[in-house]
């Protein structure tokens, strides 16, 4: 890891010169730097309403590019014997992972091109990793010289050209993902030995470069990871998002997760995230986010993945429509390659996500949860609701042999219930059930006129 650089100014006042200078909107509620405080603060309409976004993990772990974005741990930490034996037979005696950042060329990295494919996969934000525990940033960040990508291998401000891309060709929010912790960081360490009772790092380093990163970059999400086993006081977390909230240039439309110290994770902060690739499958009262990998082993790209450890269309399909209907949004990640190119099984899978949403985008974006989330007679359907349009939908992932779907929740009433297909369009015909539901007659269609595949989506008018 490299050395830490020296600070000319006190640490104090190095933050306050950090602060932005400008006041919060009048009539604006103040936040006090207390879970209390910022834990009622409402989350920002535009979150709920998105329901999908791609997380993007990126940095020198890509290079090496085996196991996971744990390589470095895993090697020089654990000392795991798959990852020892990979650098032996694959790089000289003596190779740090310092020696990786040169080799993080990013050579084929285009940001337009990355943005025109988010836009084709029908998500509505993009989180990418600023930094990850290894510590790289991939900006030029004034708080870690000579590990970033502005001073090392791309040579250039990665964060700023996804922003500007982002911004510029698509309708999504633009989100970073950052680490609090670094795992070598000499002065994390030093503060760790202490328990934490020393506040060198987050005081010298990750504040000032949260500061930064928020100033320059304006994210309106901030997905916070890595707490390195320390307390939210040690992080100082509240007071930092008692400023996000109160004063930052996001301050109306940033939301944050739950990851601000030990202890905080389904507790505290924003939206709630739980754990990595959490899908409770039920209801839940607080805004949720099932971060997942579309490979199922690792977040980084990994060269050595083979086709049957990808999720496929179908299953990512119904994690999107399994989650939303319990009242959570799906942040579904990509790991592009150490040269900056998104690998063809990824695209493929963001553009069938995004054929399909283009379909039955209705059924998910800007909904909300229904009385029921799936249905207790037919397996694999799944509810979402428009109250104020009056409509349910119930999305299914099998199509019945038989032509005929049984809806064991929804009650209808002749005369006003209506029942359409979803890039179908044409009114369908339904019966009431005996005790409750209905049973919908599903138009005969050849493999060739169905609408998408993967899952279809009915649209209700007037059920109860």
């Amino acid at each position: 890891m490299p050395e830490s650089p020296g600070l000319a100014l006190p640490p104090l006042l190095l933050l306050l010169l950090l602060r932005p200078l400008q006041c919060p909107a009048s009539g604006a509620a103040r936040f006090d730097p207390t879970w209390a405080s910022l834990d009622a603060r409402q989350l920002p309409a535009w979150f709920d309403q998105a329901k999908f976004g791609i997380f993007v993990h990126w940095g020198v772990y890509s290079v090496p590019s085996f196991g996971s974005e744990w390589f470095w741990w895993y090697w020089q930490k654990e000392k795991i014997l798959k990852f020892v034996d990979f650098m032996k037979n694959n790089y000289p005696p003596g190779f740090k992972y310092e020696d990786f950042g040169p080799l993080f060329t990013a050579k084929f990295f285009n940001a337009n091109q990355w943005a025109d494919i988010f836009q084709a996969s029908g998500a509505k934000y993009v989180v990418l990793t600023s930094k990850h525990h290894e510590g790289f940033t991939l900006w030029g960040s004034e708080y870690s010289w000579n590990w970033n990508a502005v001073d090392e291998g791309p040579r250039r401000d990665i964060v700023r050209e996804l922003e500007v891309a982002i911004r510029n060709r698509t309708g999504l929010r633009f989100g970073l993902y950052y680490s609090l912790f670094e795992w070598f960081h000499p002065l994390f360490l030093d503060d760790e030995s202490s328990s934490f009772q020393k506040r060198q790092f987050p005081v010298s380093k990750m504040l000032p470069e949260l500061y930064e990163l928020v100033n320059k970059y304006r994210p309106e999400v901030l997905w916070s990871d890595g707490d390195g086993g320390a307390p939210d006081g040690y992080w100082n977390s509240t007071g930092f998002l008692a400023w996000l909230y109160n004063e930052s240039p996001v301050r109306d439309t940033v939301v944050t997760n739950d990851r601000w110290g030990a202890g905080s994770i389904c507790k505290h902060g924003g939206y709630y995230t739980c754990s990595d690739r959490y899908n409770p499958g039920h209801l839940l009262p607080h805004k949720w986010e099932n971060c997942m990998t579309i490979d199922k082993f690792s977040w980084g790209y990994r060269r050595n993945a083979g086709i049957g450890d990808y999720l496929t269309t179908a299953e990512l399909v119904k994690e999107l429509v399994q989650t939303v209907s319990c009242g959570g949004n799906l942040l579904m990640n990509i790991g592009p390659t150490q040269d900056g190119t998104i690998s063809p099984i990824f695209e493929e899978r963001l553009r069938q996500m995004g054929a399909w949403l283009k379909v039955n985008g209705e059924a998910i974006y800007e909904t909300s949860t229904w009385r029921s989330q799936n249905d207790t007679v037919t397996p694999d359907v799944w509810y979402t609701s428009k109250p104020k349009e009056k409509w349910v939908y119930a999305m299914f992932l099998k199509w019945p042999a038989s032509g005929q779907l049984i809806l064991g929740q929804p009650k209808a009433t002749l005369g006003s219930t209506e029942v359409k297909l979803l890039g179908h369009g044409q009114p369908l015909k339904w019966t009431s059930l005996e005790q409750n539901g209905i049973m919908v007659e599903l138009p005969p269609l050849t493999f060739h006129q169905m609408p998408c595949k993967w899952g279809w989506a009915l649209a209700l008018m007037n059920v109860i």
